[in-house]
């Protein structure tokens, strides 16, 4: 098995980084601690919020994440993760100051998207995610539609994903998420996409009537197969 060392880019927020681990370790093939993948973990949840700063009103989280990318390259880690899809929008502040390779995670979730074959895919994303346009591109380009959330359904979304930040994982947060997941089912996606880590952690398949494309969960699988040798490290090139 190969020894190499992933660097996390965490604590955006700090519950999916841990989920982003768990995954991990559960996708390891293990009989002892010595089979796991060794990570080194940046959880720093004071990286400026990403979600103020594509809607103007925050400054740019860039320079933090490439501080934090930059330390994981000088601890000798072999490749860079960071388990949240709309920090992606400031890939060019990491790629500017590392030379060591990226695994994105917008890159895994559409490979997943091209296995399916569907023809429209459901977003369930952020407000700055859908305004920064993160998926829909690489959806549009892939000759996917994507299924966009209303108005009314964001902002519930928002206020769900801000309960499951401050630890509410209950009933009725999730049972909120399956009810906005469904609603896109319903304007015809073929798939939703889970495009915030949050959402994992309150939202399994079979929650809604289609396939689930979990972004922490293809992430996590990724980043077992680099490490364990099993494809090879990923090129240097930005995803969105």
């Amino acid at each position: 098995m190969s020894d190499l060392c992933v660097g996390v880019i965490g604590g955006m927020g700090p519950d999916a980084t841990v989920d982003f681990m768990a995954r991990v370790l559960a996708l390891t093939p293990a009989s002892g601690d010595h089979d796991h993948i060794r990570m080194l973990v940046d959880q720093d949840p004071k990286i400026p919020n990403r979600q103020r700063a594509i809607l103007g009103s925050g400054e740019s989280p860039g320079p933090r994440l490439a501080a934090i990318a930059s330390r994981l390259e000088a601890c000798n880690c072999d490749f860079l993760v960071m388990p949240c899809n709309t920090a992606h929008v400031f890939l060019g502040d990491i790629l500017d100051v590392t030379r060591i390779p990226f695994l994105s995670i917008i890159d895994v979730t559409m490979a997943r998207v091209h296995e399916l074959g569907v023809k429209r895919a459901g977003l369930l994303a952020s407000a700055a995610c859908l305004q920064a346009g993160v998926y829909q591109g690489v959806l549009e380009a892939a000759g996917v539609k994507p299924v966009i959330q209303e108005s009314s359904e964001l902002a519930d979304l928002s206020l769900a994903i801000g309960r499951i930040k401050m630890g509410d994982h209950g009933d009725e947060v999730r049972d909120e998420v399956k009810r906005l997941g469904s609603a896109l089912v319903e304007r015809g996606a073929e798939t939703i996409i889970l495009a915030c880590t949050e959402l994992p952690i309150v939202l399994d398949a079979g929650d809604v009537d289609v396939e689930l494309i979990s972004s922490n969960d293809l992430l996590a699988a990724a980043t077992v197969a680099v490490a364990t040798g099993k494809t090879s490290l990923p090129r240097r090139s930005p995803c969105t």
